[in-house]
């Protein structure tokens, strides 16, 4: 099965032929973009799953459409602020009195390249939302992932991290000029990060942990992005200075790793790991763009040093 898995396998190839009744999924992001795509490909394989955003009105809107598309009844909305870390832990409190399992947490919402704003906590955007706040929900979430187990978290990183690793002398950009591509590549190194200090932690416990990148896809993510970022933004392919032309995928496509990510049988037994494509990926040298993670992303000693910083920046304590 693995090896008919590709650049182009979309994410209802992931589920054909899965019946995931019984299980259920938690999308952060779920009323758009590839977040919509991975709650639709769940749902129509029967799992019960949850959306969750900030926008009361999209998610209505997008729970009576998954469910038409798909069939499925037991589809819920709740509102989640990731920019917010009290949002956060009222989500999670009132998730845990609702559901008492969880079988996947798939961390799909983000933002990218958007000017310099801070948190309702005073963080980096980028960082804090794409990076403290799913840090914060799926700490807040392990009691319900445990109940659930065997489950998995899937982090949505990014080729994008190869734009940067993470500046731990200035994670909210407070003395370093801001840099939009930088910070992005810095809240998607720590996703990865984050997706390897959970799966070393809580593997034994049941809980595997994985970094997806979906790949290239133009969303309402790219929201922030303008002319010019577009004619600049093309792939690289091999060494620095080798240019090759850039691989767009589909929603559908794009959305096929995490599903992978979450449900794939071959991954049983398997954690902390970069995967691409329905793959796992890797490790590259610092200069390729095309595919793999540099070595900084998927670092064990870099993990455990976020896993800290992290703890201390939210307020919560594995």
């Amino acid at each position: 099965m693995t090896d008919a898995l590709g650049a182009t396998t979309t994410a209802m190839d992931v589920v054909k032929g899965r019946d995931l009744t019984g299980r259920r999924a938690l999308v952060t992001g779920g009323y758009a973009g590839l977040g919509y795509e991975t709650a639709r490909a769940l749902a129509s394989a029967g799992a019960e799953v949850v959306i969750a955003g900030r926008d009361a009105h999209k998610l209505k809107a997008a729970v009576a459409s998954l469910s038409e598309a798909t069939g499925n009844p037991h589809i819920h909305g709740m509102l989640l602020d990731l920019a917010n870390l009290a949002s956060v832990r009222q989500f999670a409190s009132d998730f845990q009195a609702r559901f008492p399992k969880l079988k996947y947490l798939i961390n799909n919402a983000g933002v990218m390249a958007c000017p310099l704003s801070r948190t309702a906590d005073g963080f980096e955007m980028q960082f804090g939302t794409n990076h403290l706040g799913h840090f914060l929900l799926s700490g807040l979430l392990l009691p319900v992932l445990k109940a659930g187990q065997p489950g998995r978290i899937v982090f949505l990183s990014s080729g994008g991290h190869k734009y940067s690793p993470i500046n731990f002398d200035d994670l909210n950009f407070e003395h370093t000029e801001y840099d939009k591509w930088k910070a992005y590549g810095q809240s998607k190194t720590a996703n990865a990060l984050c997706a390897l200090g959970f799966d070393r932690r809580y593997r034994d416990q049941g809980i595997r942990s994985f970094a997806v990148h979906p790949g290239v896809i133009f969303t309402d993510l790219a929201r922030h992005l303008t002319e010019e970022d577009f004619k600049a933004f093309e792939s690289k392919d091999g060494k620095e200075g080798q240019r090759g032309k850039l691989v767009i995928k589909t929603v559908e496509q794009g959305a096929a790793t995490s599903v992978w990510a979450a449900i794939a049988k071959e991954l049983r037994g398997e954690g902390g790991l970069y995967l691409e494509d329905c793959h796992a990926a890797q490790q590259v040298e610092e200069g390729v763009q095309s595919h793999g993670y540099y070595e900084y992303a998927m670092n064990p000693r870099q993990s455990d040093r976020l896993w800290r910083f992290s703890e201390r920046l939210v307020g919560w304590k594995s």
